[in-house]
């Protein structure tokens, strides 16, 4: 059976973790005082001593991979995530045996030498652990060590489990069929068929050829949840729910604990937090005055140009929805003609406006129009980072029209964003950019920002969609 398969296999993952270890502690050992670099006049303590070490290190390590997952079924797991979690792992454990080293004043024992073996044993792990992973796809695609289910309930989330288990041959999951009441026996979706009513559990499960069962009750059969999952368990077969509510929850919701009572956020915004609030905060105050400094001359140009060649202001002001829904004047160069404000409220500017003025052009496709917003930054009406703000008629009309599209204003809007630098800007998908906004908000964290605004640098200044 799997349930054997995956105990053995996870004894002889600890074993190999165990001689990986080893391995990069000799490795790190002989290229610290043995290797060509190595100086030789500098007194070591002896070998005996450094492998003796290992008597501490291995089990150490190998308690510290099972506390963070490491043992889990690689079936669905992901490389980043787990080279993650090895990091930690190996970094946390040095950090204790460094403690351990200075609590015995065992001040003789090298550093250098345990930095090698750090790094050393993060990369073997990732190697191992990466071909690991491969041959037991390969395996997978070839029929071996495969793992049966069986759905129970006929829902949306029944055929998206379906469609992603076809799609990824290597999980080696094959779906015996699906039990449900409202849908005919031998109902077939994409090669699976419905195989009856749920109460057929009570004959099928003591048949014992089962691995797993997915429990997939549409969202109106809810109340047959608790007596579907007592009948599964006490067969004793692994059973787990996949909820039929992903479209009104995220796939990450955010937990709390009320005493016991489990609660579910149905929108998690990381930014709600005080600590991350004033985090970026700091960041936007910081960055922006530096980005005040460094365009001051661009800045000051654009202004001299826009003066010379058109009559008007050069700074153009217009209303804009920020957080909380509050509205507030976002600045940018002024790049069209001067116009009624009935005239600049109609549309987006499209390809060829003939409002636009020959400098317009320029700044508007060098994103150069946008950096009087620096201003908005420090004043605290949007962040470096963040969704783009609309103007009060589109937020009217948008809220109605495209699901979940108030969300964007739980945060402040930002400069650049991550729609914007995946080249949704200018006259693109509204719909598209909700859910990049989206993913952005409930993913938030200060080195995704980071990422966001080095790939602006690299290639969101120029827009294509700017006219």
């Amino acid at each position: 059976m799997i349930k054997d398969n995956q105990r053995w296999f996870n004894r002889l993952h600890v074993v190999i973790d165990a001689c990986v270890i080893a391995a990069s502690y000799a490795l790190a050992v002989v290229l610290k005082f043995l290797g060509p670099w190595a100086d030789q006049s500098k007194h070591h303590l002896p070998f005996s001593i450094y492998f003796s070490a290992l008597f501490v290190l291995i089990p150490g390590y190998l308690l510290l991979y099972n506390q963070f997952g490491l043992y889990s079924s690689k079936r669905m797991s992901g490389r980043k995530r787990e080279l993650i979690n090895i990091t930690k792992a190996n970094a946390i454990g040095l950090l204790l045996f460094i403690v351990i080293l200075f609590g015995m004043h065992q001040d003789d024992f090298s550093r250098t030498m345990l930095f090698i073996f750090l790094v050393l044993n993060v990369l073997s792990e990732t190697f191992v652990r990466n071909m690991i992973r491969y041959f037991l796809r390969y395996f997978r695609k070839k029929g071996f060590n495969l793992k049966y289910v069986l759905l129970v309930g006929y829902s949306k989330s029944a055929e998206a489990y379906i469609n992603r288990i076809r799609l990824n041959p290597q999980w080696g999951y094959v779906v015996r069929g699906i039990l449900d009441d409202r849908t005919p026996a031998g109902t077939m979706y994409k090669g699976v068929k419905v195989l009856g009513r749920i109460d057929n559990l009570s004959i099928i499960l003591p048949e014992n050829k089962l691995d797993e069962i997915a429990i997939t009750l549409g969202l109106e059969e809810y109340g047959r949840l608790e007596n579907v999952v007592n009948l599964c368990e006490k067969s004793g077969v692994h059973t787990k729910f996949i909820p039929d509510y992903n479209r009104v929850i995220p796939s990450r919701p955010y937990m709390e604990d009320l005493q016991g009572l489990p609660i579910i956020n149905i929108r998690h915004v990381p930014l709600s937090n005080t600590g991350n609030m004033i985090a970026k905060r700091i960041i936007d105050i910081l960055g922006s005055i530096a980005m005040i400094i460094i365009f001051s001359p661009v800045m000051i140009a654009s202004v001299i140009a826009i003066k010379v060649t058109s009559r008007g202001p050069a700074i153009f002001k217009q209303e804009r929805v920020g957080l909380h829904n509050r509205p507030f004047q976002m600045y940018k160069f002024r790049t069209m003609e001067i116009q009624k404000p009935s005239q600049e409220e109609k549309a987006w500017t499209v390809r060829d406006d003939p409002r636009v003025t020959r400098i317009g052009k320029i700044l508007r496709k060098t994103s150069m129009d946008e950096l009087p917003q620096l201003f908005n930054i420090l004043k605290g009406n949007m962040s470096i980072v963040g969704p783009r703000p609309e103007r009060p008629l589109f937020v009217e009309k948008f809220k109605e029209e495209i699901p979940r599209y108030m969300i964007k204003h739980q945060v402040r809007p930002g400069l650049t964003g991550w729609a914007q630098v995946n080249g949704l800007r200018g006259d693109t998908s509204i719909r598209r950019r909700v859910e990049y906004d989206l993913f952005y908000i409930e993913n938030w964290t200060l080195g995704f920002d980071i990422k966001i605004m080095f790939m602006t640098i690299f290639k969101g200044l120029v827009n294509k969609n700017a006219y």
